[in-house]
Parts: C-alpha cells; structure tokens; sequence
C-alpha cells in the first residue's frame, strides 16, 4: 500500500513538474498577445523560449552529478525535465520558423545552412528527437543498453545548444555566461567521472 502510494506521488509530481514547466510559455505567449513583450516581440519570445531549452538540458544533466554527489535523487524525474526540454526547443524553432520566418522556406532552408548558429540549434533540435521518442519504458526494454548509449546524444545536443545561444546573443553577460558555464560543468563532470572513486552507477 505504502509503494502505491508512492508511485501516485511520484505521478503527481511528475505531471507538476510539466505544469509548472509549461508555465514560462504560457506567460511570454500571453504577454506576446496583449503587446507586453517590448518594441521586438518576436525576436524575445523566440530568445525567450529557446533560454528555457538551455535551463531544462541543465536541469536534466544535473540529475546525475546531484545524485552521486549531494544525494538527491531527481531521477524519476529526468524524463519530465528532458521531455521540457525538447517541447522548449520545438516551440523555439516553430516561433523562427512562422513568427520569424513566415514559413518562407526558400529562404528558411539557405538560412538554416548559411548562419553557422543556426545550424547548430537546429542540429541540437534533431539530436533531440530521438531522445524524446525513445523516452518510455517500451524503448528502454526494446534497446536495452542501446537505449544508454542513444541517450549519450544529450551532450552534444547541449553542448551544440550552448555554442548557438553563445553566438546567437553575441554579448557575453552574467546571464549568458551563468548558463554556458553551468553546460560546461556537467559536460566536463562526464569526463572525470569514471576517475572518481566510489562512484554510484546511474
């Protein structure tokens, strides 16, 4: 009884965690609607939208490091901040592709492979897309310990995704170098992992 009840907390929080996650895009898309989003509306709701991606990967990367190093297990939860993670970037990439855009793919496509930044989100974006398929216990069965190593993808996926928001800001301030810093600390945490004594498997 006391392992069911669990599990329904745990399904609770996990539906909270989409929720509150959802809530940035709700409130910038509101603010888009009734003018509250400046002189340059789109350009903040896409930059907006696409900073949220970059704090989910983050969040989903620090599931790990938290876990193996403070004992704070958030593991039941990675799928949730992965999954919001990926919605974010979808909805980043479809504001660029309508709002921005205009859905003009003959100069969406020359766009995509002309500005090296935008080539790397969009990289990003569809290392993603597997990732957020295989995202349930049917994929993790099938694969087995492919489904380990398809999941790997994530760092490149951030580490491209931190590049395109480092060249797609162009001014380096605490905000941009807080966020980049942090997806180099947990991409650079990977590599000295096996290193690390006593080190718990996740």
């Amino acid at each position: 009884m006391a392992g069911r009840s669990f599990g329904i907390a745990d399904s609770l929080i996990g539906w909270g965690i989409y929720v509150v996650g959802l809530l940035p895009a709700a409130i910038y898309f509101w603010l888009g609607a009734t003018g509250g989003l400046g002189a340059d509306p789109v350009r903040e709701f896409e930059q907006t939208l696409g900073l949220w991606a970059l704090r989910f990967l983050i969040l989903t990367l620090a599931v790990t490091p938290l876990r193996e190093l403070a004992g704070v297990n958030l593991l039941r939860y990675r799928r949730a901040l992965g999954l919001l993670a990926f919605w974010y970037a979808v909805m980043h990439f479809t504001v660029y592709l309508t709002l921005d855009r205009g859905l003009l793919w003959g100069t969406i496509l020359p766009d995509i492979a002309k500005r090296p930044f935008i080539t790397l989100g969009f990289s990003a974006l569809v290392l993603l897309v597997p990732l957020a398929l295989t995202s349930n216990r049917l994929s993790i069965r099938r694969l087995g310990r492919n489904w380990r190593r398809l999941h790997r993808l994530i760092y490149v996926a951030a580490a491209l995704a931190a590049v395109h928001y480092l060249m797609a800001t162009k001014v380096v301030d605490p905000t941009q170098a807080a966020h980049v810093g942090l997806i180099v600390l947990l991409l650079a945490y990977r590599l000295v992992r096996p290193l690390m004594p006593r080190r718990r498997t996740v």
